[in-house]
């Protein structure tokens, strides 16, 4: 394991087979340098899951870089960590860096259980994406 800074990941053009990056990009502030940078690792035939946080009842993502307190970035994205609320634009986002990306309700077929384990929300939509 290697802790890199998302926006300058310190690997080469098309290295890795599949990237995974899951409840990340909500916390950094230059999400799309952030995504073009998982695009730049991953191979050209590879594929990534990039997972954030959604609220699906807004239509574009929600971002506010003036809040910066804990507490009110807490009471606006969720956590105190955060810095924006993802909105039904998500895929547009992983688009505009170049991803062909396919939303999937797949978690609606895991048990209960199997949403514990794996991590998944009910209602979260999976987002596979390829260069």
């Amino acid at each position: 394991m290697t802790k890199v800074n998302i926006t300058e990941i310190p690997f080469p053009d098309n290295h890795f087979d599949v990237v995974l990056c899951a409840h990340v990009l909500e916390h950094i502030p230059e999400d799309t340098k952030a995504m073009s940078e998982l695009r730049r690792v991953m191979k050209q035939d590879g594929w990534g899951v990039f997972q954030v946080p959604i609220d699906y009842k807004r239509e574009k993502t929600y971002e506010d870089f003036t809040i910066t307190s804990p507490s009110a970035r807490k009471k606006a994205f969720g956590r105190k960590s955060h810095v924006r609320w993802y909105g039904q634009d998500y895929k547009d986002r992983l688009k505009s860096v170049g991803l062909k990306v396919t939303e999937d309700d797949y978690v609606t077929h895991f048990s209960k259980e199997d949403l514990f384990k794996y991590g998944f929300m009910s209602n979260e939509m999976i987002y596979y994406c390829e260069k």
